[in-house]
């Protein structure tokens, strides 16, 4: 019963249709495996970090691909590091793993960092300026200007107060 039925949605909306279809995939791909975990952090307006815990994986056995909007993530143990011990017991997943993130237009991956077994990748979404918002004069005024967002205004405001 964990389906998803947006029927009355598709029907009394136009042009979500890629919104309902991403719903309707991330929920099926989160029923399964939640291996490895990980946190989405918001740390700006525009700026945003995933922090997956990767304990026993080595940078170089970490592969990020980032495609237009899709984050790869996957992880993939090397055989053969066997110093001859013999096992009793085994709890530390000894396993390879792929994560993938569906990313917004315009988000990009700013870097990504590997310490104390936690795999941080900081995302950042910067909008093209021929993609913002624009005044249009009304009555032949020619001039176009972009609309400035809400930190352009409180820096605007700032410099203002201080002149």
């Amino acid at each position: 019963m964990s389906r998803l039925d947006f029927t009355p949605y598709r029907r009394s909306t136009v042009g979500f249709d890629r919104l309902f279809d991403l719903l309707e995939q991330q929920a099926r791909q989160n029923s399964g495996d939640n291996y490895p975990p990980f946190n989405i952090a918001k740390r700006g307006e525009d700026e945003y970090r995933i922090t997956l815990a990767v304990a026993g994986f080595r940078p170089q056995d970490i592969d990020i691909t980032a495609h237009q909007n899709l984050l790869v993530v996957q992880g993939k143990k090397h055989e053969g590091e066997d110093d001859g011990s013999e096992f009793i017991h085994v709890g530390i997943a000894n396993r390879g793993f792929e994560r993938r993130f569906e990313l917004a237009d315009y988000v990009r991956v700013r870097s990504a960092d590997l310490a104390d077994g936690l795999l941080t990748i900081d995302l950042v979404r910067e909008v093209p300026e021929a993609m913002k918002p624009k005044k249009i004069a009304v009555n032949g005024g020619a001039t176009l200007t972009a609309v400035p967002d809400a930190r352009e205004r409180a820096a605007d405001r700032k410099d203002a107060d201080a002149a």
